[in-house]
């Protein structure tokens, strides 16, 4: 009896660790997705505070959100809980927060004395940015050291940091058209092929050690002491980073080229 007593213990006990590790396992896999969850509300509440024209409370969750995404996929891959219906609300909650939430934040700060121009300029970059995502679900690209077209965050960092440089905002129709080249130039370069550096495998040292941290920390400080401007010399020294590879790829072609001409006249002799 007291055998028997025991094993219906030990399976007791087994059950039991089961359910908690299948509870431990929910909850990690709902962890990115809140990630993503807050990505989405920072995007809305971007959206509400540019309506009621406060435009330098809006500019600020876009660039939460940007930290936000970078966050989620990074806690799915290392949890082990990527999954397809992750990578859906997240391509859902990025087009808030990156294409609609730039717009809407652009047209309040800028655009408005432009009447419907203003208008089809926002719905313009809504679209590059909607494209951008949809290519970014389906592309092949095997190189996951860069980005095809200037990435969904990047171009709405660039539109944050820029109004949140200069809250003031446009209120002439001739100083508005300078807000349709900072909406319309990231639209362009989302639907383009330049390519730009991806951070999944970009390397600073952090994880290698103290040198990493010290400049985490160095950048900690320099965002609180001087947001707007460390925030305006990120988002553009970014945008800024594509044309300078396209250049310098295009220096190193012909020497490529003839660096195979070379090998294949060596190799003929």
């Amino acid at each position: 009896m007291k055998h028997k007593g025991g094993q219906q213990q030990f399976k007791l006990h087994a059950v039991a660790r089961g359910q908690d590790r299948r509870g431990i396992r929910r909850g990690v896999s709902l962890l990115p997705s809140l990630f993503t969850l807050a990505n989405l509300f920072c995007g809305w509440a971007c959206v509400v505070h540019a309506m009621r024209g406060e435009i330098a409370t809006a500019a600020p969750f876009i660039g939460f959100a940007v930290v936000l995404d970078m966050l989620d996929g990074r806690i799915a891959r290392m949890t082990g809980t990527t999954s397809d219906f992750g990578v859906q609300l997240d391509s859902l909650a990025d087009l808030i927060s990156f294409g609609m939430a730039p717009a809407v934040l652009g047209f309040q700060w800028g655009l408005l004395p432009l009447g419907r121009i203003g208008w089809a300029v926002g719905f313009m970059y809504l679209t590059a940015a909607a494209l951008r995502l949809a290519r970014f679900n389906i592309q092949t690209n095997t190189d996951k050291r860069y980005f095809i077209g200037l990435p969904s965050p990047a171009a709405a960092a660039l539109v944050a940091a820029t109004i949140f440089y200069f809250p003031e905002g446009l209120q002439t129709k001739p100083s508005a058209w300078l807000g349709v080249a900072m909406l319309i130039v990231p639209a362009l370069l989302m639907v383009s092929t330049i390519r730009f550096q991806s951070f999944k495998t970009f390397d600073l040292g952090i994880r290698r050690g103290w040198r990493g941290l010290f400049l985490v920390a160095a950048l900690i400080a320099l965002l609180v002491s001087y947001p707007h401007e460390v925030l305006i010399v990120m988002a553009y020294a970014y945008f800024a980073s594509g044309f300078i590879g396209e250049l310098m790829g295009h220096g190193r072609r012909p020497e490529a080229k003839e660096e195979e001409s070379d090998d294949r006249a060596k190799d003929v002799s």
